[in-house]
């Protein structure tokens, strides 16, 4: 149950480091948010791991890839910032379920697992729920569109890394390090395209530093007490707060073909998550 309790806490607070997002991109380039959102994170997790967790920063022993998962998380936050810079973040989050979509087929083919045909099925159903969603010929094709299943792509290869770290370096210090890597190769790119904030942009940055450094760290702590097979079905109640959001902040709504591509993204990941959690059990 505090399983449960800390990874649900996690994914009703991420939402609002979104929702800081796309309320300062109307002001600030979408990927300076991205560079603060990152460089504050690691101003806030470095002093706390060096107080409270100090025996847990030791070097990893996957470098290369802790590094690979830090610049795919880095790249799919900067595609999810843009996107809900232009669309609404119901629909950006709608089509970066798309996640558990590519972790499936990314596991055939590098961690050679074997997906059966109705993992397959769901995977095609899955995608057919994300041409509901952006209905490509009916519907302006934005690359906002394009940016939000960007972002899932880059998250299934996310989790990919991040199985094979697991088993390896500390949940924290591998917090830490994509932190870095992010703030590192956002800190070169961003004098490119800086904006001097305001006072009180400054703060919203650091606030939403914060939002993202206390949902990590929830759902770190959550996989302390559960498996990520039982804990990723809840990754879909983020949509709830940021559906919320969006509504009462930004008056964005979405329709009912979202609504039912989202139904249909959503069933067959929970649809593959069962497969791979019953056949973890065999």
């Amino acid at each position: 149950m505090k399983a449960i309790l800390l990874n649900i806490s996690a994914w009703i607070m991420l939402p609002f480091m979104d929702a800081i997002a796309k309320y300062l991109s109307s002001d600030l380039p979408f990927f300076q948010i991205t560079w603060a959102r990152y460089f504050f994170t690691v101003f806030l997790v470095l002093p706390l791991m060096f107080f409270f967790f100090k025996d847990q920063l030791k070097w990893t022993e996957n470098p290369k890839l802790q590094f690979y998962r830090g610049i795919t998380l880095f790249f799919a936050n900067i595609c999810f910032f843009y996107s809900i810079s232009i669309i609404s973040m119901a629909k950006a989050l709608t089509l970066a379920f798309v996640a558990p979509l590519i972790t499936t087929i990314l596991s055939s083919i590098f961690l050679k697992e074997n997906v059966g045909f109705k993992r397959w099925s769901a995977v095609i159903v899955g995608f057919i729920g994300i041409l509901i969603v952006i209905r490509p010929g009916f519907i302006e094709f934005n690359l906002a569109s394009i940016a939000a299943v960007c972002t899932g792509c880059f998250y299934g290869v996310y989790l990919i890394i991040t199985r094979q770290l697991h088993s390896t370096d500390s949940p924290l210090l591998t917090l830490l390090l994509t932190g870095l890597v992010g703030a590192f190769i956002g800190s070169i790119i961003v004098p490119t395209v800086w904006v001097n904030p305001t006072l009180i942009q400054w703060s919203w940055l650091i606030i939403m530093g914060l939002f993202a450094c206390l949902g990590h760290i929830l759902l770190i702590y959550s996989l302390k007490y559960a498996d990520a097979s039982k804990l990723a079905p809840f990754g879909y109640i983020e949509i709830v707060p940021n559906i919320i959001l969006g509504y009462y902040l930004f008056n964005d709504f979405i329709d009912i073909w979202t609504f039912i591509g989202l139904f249909v993204i959503i069933s067959s990941g929970l649809y593959i998550i069962r497969r791979e959690y019953i056949l973890n059990k065999k």
